[in-house]
């Protein structure tokens, strides 16, 4: 595809893009933003973004991402649940992964992908598998991760994030390739908020 196919294609796509699917997005995005604030409505903004993107996969006929995102709500309300039962329900200290952390982030990796695989290639037509697979799963770590609170979920999520962008291109969709470069970048912004707050968190629990 060429620059001006990219371009044409960008904007013809922008202009169908319905005011629900902008919202989604909207929501999507203010939960990024927050994340890197850290700050508690990161929360029901991600559980609206959920609940509306599932909506649209359903409707659009993308069974699997639509189920997938049942996951992302409940890691979304999972955070929430996490942060306000902290007393005086403050924000929860930032930390490094644990050994353990980082068993169960590769666990989820590994199960999440053969298991996003084995049913894309059993159950639907989808000609990017391997590729689909792997961005879904690396997400889902980096969602647990974000729940917990540990740096490292910005890491995970970019892992994603990078091999989502050449996948959105390669389909055709260079809106939500936009859409997740923007994502990419606020996610290194995110890491290195959060890194200076971790230093200053000298008096902190390492792990909650």
């Amino acid at each position: 595809m060429t620059i001006h196919e990219w371009v044409q294609a960008f904007t013809m796509q922008l202009k169908a893009v319905p005011l629900l699917e902008w919202i989604g997005v909207g929501f999507g995005v203010a939960e990024v933003l927050l994340a890197r604030a850290n700050k508690i409505a990161l929360y029901p903004c991600g559980i609206i973004a959920v609940v509306i993107s599932t909506y649209i996969f359903f409707h659009a006929g993308l069974y699997a991402e639509s189920a997938l995102n049942l996951y992302y709500f409940i890691m979304s309300v999972y955070g929430w649940w996490f942060w306000i039962n902290r007393k005086n329900h403050t924000a929860p200290a930032i930390s490094r992964s644990t050994k353990q952390d980082w068993i169960i982030t590769v666990a989820i990796v590994v199960i999440a992908f053969a298991l996003l695989y084995t049913v894309l290639i059993n159950f639907t037509d989808s000609t990017v598998p391997i590729a689909d697979a792997w961005v879904s799963a690396t997400a889902w770590a980096g969602m647990w991760l974000l729940a917990k609170r540990r740096i490292e979920n910005w890491i995970l999520l970019n892992i994603s994030n990078a091999f989502a962008i050449p996948l959105l291109l390669y389909k055709e969709l260079p809106l939500y390739a936009a859409l997740t470069l923007f994502l990419f970048i606020i996610a290194v912004l995110g890491y290195i908020d959060w890194n200076k707050k971790l230093k200053q968190q000298t008096h902190a629990p390492a792990v909650e």
